[in-house]
């Protein structure tokens, strides 16, 4: 039996019909199979520009969003050409999801430097390792200065420079600028198989007219930060709900423990100079001869070790002494400038108290001075983290947090001081010392330590919050994968701030237990309980930010 020749087959015509119709990858295999494309990469001179940049231009990406599938050859070939290690990328390959259950819609989206026009990345450097070139506005690392400090990484909005532990330094995508400069197409350009990404000319006034309006990509950091000059394109409307598509997820961030080590201590430091600038108001010229010494040796030592663990942070620490070269634009160069004179005065106070005590007039302006670039390089340290515009991290909240924690530790840091002068002063003085001003000074340390507990724990009203915010992402770490550091923190603050304090209380009333060694104990106690919590504290400072960051790659 034959078929008849007027008998339709519907479902084969449609899939033979498919069949004829390639993707962009099938008829890019097809074409180099059939050498109808040369290899080289002089050849993509269409996704290049045809001039050099002129005034008020520079170079750019161009991705068309519609016309990328994420396949993630951009990625294989920046990898491969730039000899980048295994993890290590400088193009990432991320997603967008949105619309509904019935029309679900889905983006692919390659990004990667973004050679911005203001780069915060350039701004942030201590040592001056990025330039931005005068004539095609890439932006470069120099890597040979680059000391490892990572400030670049934190002030960055969309994640582009990537730390190598192995090398101890930053680096990142320069655009294939020596590929460019003969003519070449960069390496993701040329790999891309549907041509989704390009170099092109553009023009500076008009990024800086597109930031202000807004039109980046859904989920991404606000352009008007650093105004970066990626364009990307599309044929197609976006839903209002086009988010990355980890969006939601909430990630612990590194802990940078040789900075928590250095914040803790330096403004320890600060404070107990502090304090005891303020006792010289409060005891007698003969408690203060003695005291006062073992105070700033105290404070001293504790800024000295501060520093020294701040280079644990570098990747090449043995150029640590290039990191004041970015003082006019770095707050990082400034803060370490600051207590570097910090601790030229201290040590300058301290020398003093112990050699010359009868130089009141110079030690006055050696005590000052060292308050004063305590103070400033403690504000110093507050604008490094509010300059990368992290809500966590704002001026506000770091700036708080640091001066509360100086008092704090200050505080406990006087009562130890206090416990090793007592025992050898006479019944009076020591009582003085220990029965008048300690009780001061422990309720001054359970009011900070109640108003620093308080402000801590008021991250948690964000849990409420109906939209996906920074801060609730902060909160959500805290409250899951940071709870046990949370529980630690607060045990050690009321310990060391609310309950040794108020035990000690009844203790300094009387005149026998001036200097013994319960006290000195509880006073010991109390110091290493609040340095406790001050760590656990700042350990979530870092861990619980939520940074801001172009979409990339899941992360786990």
């Amino acid at each position: 039996m034959t078929a008849s020749p007027d008998l339709k087959l519907p479902i084969l015509e449609t899939l033979l019909s498919e069949q004829q119709a390639l993707t962009a990858v099938e008829q890019f295999a097809h074409e180099h199979a059939a050498g109808a494309i040369p290899s080289q990469a002089k050849y993509y001179s269409k996704l290049l520009p045809s001039s050099a940049p002129q005034d008020g231009q520079q170079y750019g990406f161009e991705v068309d969003l519609d016309r990328c599938s994420g396949c993630k050859a951009c990625v294989t070939a920046c990898h491969s050409l730039n000899g980048l290690d295994e993890g290590e990328t400088w193009r990432d390959v991320g997603l967008l999801i949105g619309g509904t259950s019935l029309e679900p819609v889905m983006q692919h989206v390659t990004t990667a430097c973004h050679h911005c026009l203001e780069p915060a990345c350039m701004t942030a450097c201590p040592v001056d390792a990025y330039e931005k070139d005068a004539a095609t506005g890439i932006v470069k690392h120099l890597d040979d200065q680059c000391f490892g400090c990572q400030y670049c990484t934190l002030a960055c909005p969309y994640d582009v420079p990537k730390y190598h532990a192995a090398k101890g330094i930053v680096r990142k995508c320069d655009m294939c600028s020596d590929r460019l400069s003969v003519g070449e197409a960069p390496a993701c350009v040329q790999a891309c198989p549907h041509e989704a990404i390009a170099i092109r000319v553009v023009d500076v006034d008009q990024v800086r007219e597109n930031a202000e309006a807004d039109p980046f990509l859904p989920g991404a950091p606000e352009p008007s930060q650093t105004l970066p000059t990626t364009h990307f394109r599309t044929s197609r409307v976006f839903p209002r709900n086009m988010l990355p598509a980890d969006y939601r997820s909430v990630n612990s961030q590194h802990p940078h423990w040789p900075l928590i080590i250095m914040l803790v201590l330096t403004q320890l430091s600060v404070g107990a100079f502090a304090v005891g600038m303020w006792l010289e108001t409060k005891l007698s010229a003969d408690v203060l001869g003695r005291f006062q010494p073992i105070q700033a040796v105290l404070g001293l030592v504790f800024g000295l070790v501060a520093l020294a663990a701040s280079t644990m942070h570098l990747g090449r620490p043995q150029y640590a002494f290039r990191a004041v070269v970015g003082l006019r634009h770095s707050w990082l160069s400034r803060e370490i400038v600051a207590f570097g004179l910090f601790a030229g005065f201290a040590t300058v106070y301290a020398v003093i108290l112990w050699t010359a005590p009868g130089w009141q007039v110079l030690s006055d302006v050696a005590g000052w001075a060292t308050i004063g670039t305590g103070l400033a390089a403690v504000f110093c340290s507050a604008m490094i983290y509010a300059f990368t515009k992290r809500e966590f991290w704002s001026l506000g909240r770091s700036l708080t947090r640091f001066i509360l924690t100086g008092a704090i530790l200050g505080i406990a840091a006087t009562g130890v001081s206090m416990s090793l002068v007592a025992p050898a002063m006479r019944t009076d003085l020591s009582r003085a010392l220990t029965a008048t001003i300690g009780p001061q000074l422990l309720r001054a340390l359970m009011l900070m330590t109640t108003v620093k507990l308080a402000l801590e724990l008021s991250l948690m009203r964000h849990l409420s919050a109906r939209r996906v915010t920074p801060m609730k992402k902060s909160a959500t770490l805290m409250a899951g994968p940071l709870i046990g550091s949370m529980f630690a923190r607060v045990a050690a603050g009321i310990v060391g701030g609310l309950f040794m304090p108020l035990l000690l209380l009844t203790r300094l009333t009387k005149a026998e237990e001036a200097g013994s060694v319960p006290v000195v104990v509880m006073l010991t106690v109390i110091l290493l309980a609040c340095f406790v919590g001050e760590c656990i504290e700042r350990y979530q400072f870092f861990a619980a930010v939520s940074p801001p960051r172009m979409p990339g790659n899941i992360r786990r």
